[in-house]
């Protein structure tokens, strides 16, 4: 039984281990495509532009 035990949770933590690294490629490949797609702009102080605004209920 405690074997049993013990091997369930060798499987978890490596299942775990796994997902993790997993989820960190996928952000990685997430950020590289963002950041290729993103622009440096310059505004003055004099122009007008145009904001986002989302609501942040629930934070």
């Amino acid at each position: 039984s405690v074997i049993l035990d013990l091997e369930i949770v060798q499987e978890t933590t490596e299942k775990i281990r796994m997902i993790r690294e997993k989820m960190k490629a996928s952000q990685s490949r997430q950020k590289s495509y963002h950041d290729k797609m993103r622009k440096d702009i310059e505004i003055q102080e004099s122009d007008h532009v145009f904001l986002r605004v989302t609501s942040t209920t629930g934070v």
